[in-house]
């Protein structure tokens, strides 16, 4: 077995350490049960190992036509309006 350190943000710690203790596990045995239920959930699917990814192209989506003053105006009319003060 690989001894290894990880880094899990303090919310998802807490609630990880409440699931083991709910089933007194402890917190290797938690994450071993999780690292290997991803494993099986998405096994066969991505890339093949060693593929390079690249952004996905789209040509049905975003501001395909519009000018960058055309886009800018767009946003101006969109935008929350300014408020006075005092």
């Amino acid at each position: 077995m690989t001894k290894t350190q990880i880094q899990v943000p303090e919310e998802l710690f807490r609630e990880i350490r409440t699931f083991a203790k709910a089933r007194e596990w402890s917190l290797a045995e938690t994450f071993r049960r999780g690292a290997e239920l991803l494993l099986e959930v998405y096994a066969g699917q991505g890339p093949p190992v060693g593929s390079v990814w690249s952004l996905p192209v789209s040509t049905t989506v975003g501001w395909q036509g519009l000018s960058a003053r055309q886009l800018r105006e767009v946003a101006f009319l969109d935008a929350e309006p300014k408020l006075s003060g005092p």
